[in-house]
């Protein structure tokens, strides 16, 4: 792997973490409801399972999904129900008082929980690992190395957008002083709406 390679691989990886997609909507609504501390589990949640996912694909299952896509099918409809059901669960939950620098009580296992599970059964980070990794490893050297610099390289970067994400959303509450409701039942609604998008646009 050349420095032009990776650095063509950084710029892939920036542009897919800077797209608000669901574990990042996932975040911001975890920051404004429990705080960005918290959001730290469910961000270590979410990069467990993209290590997971890309070492799994890289070297165990890389061909299966291709053969099977009625995997990637299942995969996809288990996201749609957890989306869902982290929608309800946010639009049910009380909404933090901005004056307050009290949080809801929710274990540190639920937020990891979480974050793995947003991860890990999005059918868009099984078929990145396959499709983009392999682009950039020559497997005719030490492709292990190669590897390992990748996937660190998209933990890393994967984590410190989704705290940034968390920090932004949190100092954005401030601004937030008629319903804060509103944030919750916004959160929930988009959630619901990117579950109905993969329900009918992401065919495998």
């Amino acid at each position: 792997m050349l420095p032009l390679e990776y650095f063509l691989f950084l710029q892939i990886v920036l542009f897919l973490f800077i797209t608000p997609g669901t574990p990042r909507i996932v975040i911001i609504s975890y920051s404004m409801n429990y705080g960005v501390k918290s959001c730290i589990w469910t961000a270590l949640g979410d990069i467990s399972a993209n290590f997971l996912q890309g070492t799994l694909v890289i070297f165990v299952i890389g061909s299966f999904f291709s053969d099977n896509p009625n995997i990637l099918n299942t995969f996809k409809w288990i996201g749609i129900m957890y989306l869902l059901y982290l929608a309800y669960d946010l639009y049910k939950s009380k909404p933090k008082d901005i004056k307050s620098s009290q949080h809801q009580v929710k274990s540190i296992f639920s937020f990891f929980k979480d974050g793995f599970l947003v991860a890990g059964t999005s059918p868009k980070a099984w078929m990145f690992f396959p499709l983009i990794f392999p682009q950039f490893i020559d497997f005719n050297s030490n492709y292990v190395v190669q590897f390992t610099i990748l996937i660190i390289t998209y933990m890393v970067l994967d984590f410190a957008s989704l705290i940034v994400y968390a920090i932004l959303a949190n100092k954005l509450i401030v601004w937030i002083k008629a319903n804060p409701k509103t944030i919750n039942t916004i959160s929930a609604c988009v959630l619901i709406v990117i579950a109905i998008i993969i329900a009918f646009t992401q065919k495998y």
